[in-house]
């Protein structure tokens, strides 16, 4: 089966529920206020895209490529990035809601996510070398075992990591954020 190439195209409120979305390789396109929710974009390549004001929640990733993307004001909940194709992975997140996702063992160095929730997302075993977390709230998020080396956490809230369960080595918190840190104690701090 031949791929499908699309380039420099704007898809703007299109319903992928009703309207069959097309595999194939997607390059510097532009998709806004676009409904994929539950949409397979399995054996899909993403490069230097945008997806802005979309909702992606329930996508299923199986080999997707995101390479240099960036989503704007989406909903993402449920997603399972770990199975994206983890060759050239890089993406980044603005404004958006990604409850209930997963980056489970991925590799995802200096990502950066701005203004977002990320509630009860998996980032046990990532690497997040470098990353910075600017404004996010990451209530019941898991980290454990994860690489947090020079990661930014010092304007993000209500996360909770154990210092000897991760690499935190130059991690940035802020003195209001280090209640984070000591969780596992079951201690009071006012």
């Amino acid at each position: 089966m031949e791929t499908k190439y699309f380039s420099d195209k704007k898809y703007s409120k299109i319903d992928y529920i009703t309207n069959p979305f097309q595999k194939g390789e997607y390059e510097n396109c532009i998709f806004s206020d676009c409904d994929f929710s539950g949409t397979r974009l399995s054996d899909t390549l993403f490069t230097d895209c945008e997806f802005i004001d979309c909702n992606l929640s329930l996508v299923q990733l199986s080999d997707t490529a995101f390479r240099g993307i960036k989503f704007i004001g989406c909903k993402m909940l449920g997603l399972h990035f770990e199975d994206c194709n983890e060759f050239g992975l890089l993406f980044s997140f603005t404004n958006c809601i990604l409850n209930n996702s997963s980056f489970y063992k991925t590799k995802i160095k200096n990502t950066s996510i701005k203004n977002s929730k990320l509630q009860e997302v998996d980032f046990a075993e990532c690497d997040l070398t470098g990353s910075v977390f600017d404004n996010c709230d990451l209530a019941e998020t898991i980290f454990d075992n994860t690489n947090m080396e020079k990661v930014d956490l010092s304007t993000s809230y209500n996360y909770s990591i154990d210092p000897d369960k991760n690499k935190l080595k130059k991690t940035r918190f802020s003195s209001d954020g280090l209640s984070g840190l000591l969780n596992k104690y079951d201690i009071i701090i006012e």
